[in-house]
């Protein structure tokens, strides 16, 4: 059972860096299977096909990612410390993914999404429902921070949209000129959307 569990583990682990370092369509089965280090027969025993292998791998990779944002977003963390928290995160997966394959590679959900949002509807509804939670997480800081005084929170759905739009700009433009300059500055600009000041910088990686 644990060897068993453990191909259907590097399948998806294998998929969701695939597709993240290139995109969905150029990452067939057979690149999948030689990653994983598995054979093809081993890849139909547990998926239906690449769409479900890649639902999967969307599954894991927000599973390893919503403990992380859970402790960002907590509301024992002032709110706008939040926000420096989350751009710091960013900037270290992106830094992280850099070195290990010597480009900038954005943000999986917003590659995958743009490619597959005409193609495969399940996949893109799972995106949706995705970057709606870092939606929520964004106006519940929002609402926060208004509480407190230190913003106006009379539109804290079309702020946190706001922000949603800046982050997955800012991501995409980096993947595009393979340079992290503007994710180094993603705090600063959501701030800015907030018409506040960063209370910290965060250090150059």
């Amino acid at each position: 059972m644990a060897r068993c569990c453990d191909t259907k583990d590097r399948l998806i682990q294998a998929a969701y860096d695939l597709i993240w370092e290139s995109s969905y369509g150029s990452t067939s089965v057979d690149h999948i299977c030689e990653r994983a280090g598995v054979r093809k027969g081993s890849f139909y025993h547990f998926f239906e096909s690449k769409s479900h292998l890649a639902l999967a791998a969307l599954e894991d990779g927000w599973n390893r990612k919503v403990t992380r944002l859970n402790e960002i977003f907590s509301p024992l963390t002032p709110p706008l410390e939040r926000f420096e928290k989350f751009a710091a995160f960013v900037l270290e997966h992106q830094v992280q993914q850099l070195e290990r394959i010597g480009y900038v590679c954005g943000c999986p959900l917003f590659s995958l999404g743009s490619e597959v949002s005409t193609q495969d509807d399940r996949l893109r509804l799972r995106i949706e429902e995705i970057l709606g939670q870092h939606h929520r997480y964004y106006a519940s800081a929002i609402l926060d921070a208004a509480r407190q005084g230190l913003m106006d929170g009379s539109q804290p759905e079309e702020t946190a949209r706001m922000l949603s739009i800046y982050v997955q700009g800012t991501l995409t433009q980096a993947r595009i000129s393979n340079d992290l300059s503007p994710v180094r500055d993603l705090a600063r600009g959501m701030l800015a959307i907030l018409s506040l000041r960063p209370a910290s910088v965060i250090p150059a990686a």
